[in-house]
């Protein structure tokens, strides 16, 4: 159980160092579906 715990610790500090680039992700995606998006309006 210890060793659980220690897991979900590890696992929690690792998305607190790196949720800023999931965001930067998510942003970068729905960035290019909106340009799709006015791009097909556009046309």
């Amino acid at each position: 159980m210890e060793h659980v715990q220690q897991g979900y610790r590890s696992l929690s500090l690792l998305m607190n160092l790196n949720w800023d680039r999931l965001l930067y992700g998510a942003t970068i995606a729905f960035a290019l579906v909106a340009g799709s998006y006015v791009g097909n309006l556009l046309n």
